[in-house]
């Protein structure tokens, strides 16, 4: 799947916004990407999680668990954990904190890939990763839909993405004159549940 026909399914779920948006990050952007009107669409969810699914495979081998963090990585986490022909779990946040619950494992022996939904930062994949540092299954990697940091995100482990999307994004009191001038809105779920 090229960058184009990625970009493309965004666009064709209408959930290519533009505006003054407050990211999970708490960084500011013009552009926000509201997967969840792409993961409304089990047909457009599937074709994107399917090709993520096969770049995992080609860049990390077998895979037998995905995690994910909730809310915005569980339906992408499951539908590629899906192609991938593995287990899918995800971390919730339980005081603040992401924490594997429901009695979910990550059992020795197994090889396991975070996969979220779009990152920015990379700090909630930073923070699944760390939630399930002292789990036996040993974390390969990690993927995501979009890489809005295009590469630059400082993870600790190797990232595949469906599509790095190099989309400015700015601190809270370094905002350019234009963006400054619209009203913020937080659109994303970063909080709910802290």
């Amino acid at each position: 799947m090229t960058d184009d026909e990625v970009l493309s399914e965004f666009r064709e779920a209408g959930a290519l916004l533009e505006g003054h948006f407050i990211l999970s990050s708490g960084r500011r952007s013009a552009v926000f990407l509201q997967k969840m009107f792409v993961f409304q669409d089990p047909v457009r969810t599937e074709r994107l999680c399917k090709a993520l699914a096969a770049k995992i495979e080609a860049r990390f081998g077998k895979i037998d668990y995905v995690v994910s963090p909730a809310i915005g990585g569980i339906v992408p986490g499951y539908e590629t954990a899906r192609h991938l022909k593995a287990k899918a779990v995800f971390v919730e946040r339980e005081g603040g904190t992401f924490k594997l619950r429901r009695g979910f494992v990550l059992p020795a022996g197994a090889r396991c890939v975070i996969i979220e939904d779009i990152i920015t930062t990379g700090l909630s994949l930073r923070e699944c990763r760390d939630s399930v540092m002292d789990e036996p299954g040993t974390i390969v990697g990690a993927a995501c839909l979009i890489d809005r940091s295009a590469g630059r995100a400082e993870l600790g482990m190797d990232l595949v993405s469906l599509m790095d999307y190099d989309v400015p994004d700015y601190a809270p009191d370094a905002l350019p004159p234009e963006l400054a001038a619209i009203p913020a809105i937080k659109p994303g779920s970063r909080g709910l549940s802290a």
